[in-house]
């Protein structure tokens, strides 16, 4: 694990640097803009006043490598789980195991399908507002969206959360009388 992220934190320094070290060598015009809550390197090279195209190939190709190979492992991971799920003979396991691949592959789907949105189609024509908005889903939505899914699976998170929110737990069975009126 310690090793995953090592090499998570090094190909996300070394590619900040390229992006960095590639639009540092690129002149903006005066009183330029970024239509967007941060700076995005692809609006950054949309914004400039001299030629981007080796900006836009190194992006492209950082985009794929970077974007694509972790894509790849998600999606050969997951044929692994269906193949194994397809063989679990119960049909309560099945359907546990598939609610439970379901939330994961959902943000994981929604992290990609917006952030390779945004950086594919830097070429392309698109709005600054529908650009903006996709990079909002994939740095800040996706995030939050984790550990609500993977906690509130845990019973001991569910009985908290109603202890906090004022519904009381409840535990046997309820048994329901109609009242008698005098």
């Amino acid at each position: 694990c310690g090793l995953l992220v090592l090499v998570s934190w090094i190909t996300s320094i070394l590619n900040s640097l390229l992006q960095t070290s590639m639009v540092l060598q690129l002149s903006f015009c005066t009183e330029v803009e970024i239509p967007h809550f941060f700076c995005e390197v692809n609006q950054m090279i949309q914004l400039a006043c001299s030629g981007t195209f080796i900006n836009n190939l190194v992006m492209d190709l950082a985009t794929v490598l970077l974007g694509g190979a972790p894509l790849a492992g998600v999606l050969y991971s997951y044929s692994k789980i269906v193949s194994s799920i397809c063989g679990i003979s119960s049909a309560l396991g099945k359907y546990k195991a598939f609610s439970t691949c379901a939330s994961h592959l959902s943000v994981v789907s929604l992290f990609y399908c917006t952030s390779l949105g945004v950086y594919l189609s830097s070429a392309a024509t698109q709005s600054s507002h529908s650009s903006a908005t996709a990079s909002v889903m994939y740095t800040v939505v996706t995030p939050m969206l984790n550990p609500f899914i993977y906690s509130l699976r845990n019973r001991d998170i569910k009985r908290a959360l109603k202890r906090i929110v004022g519904i009381p737990a409840m535990h046997g069975t309820i048994v329901l009388k109609p009242k008698t009126c005098p």
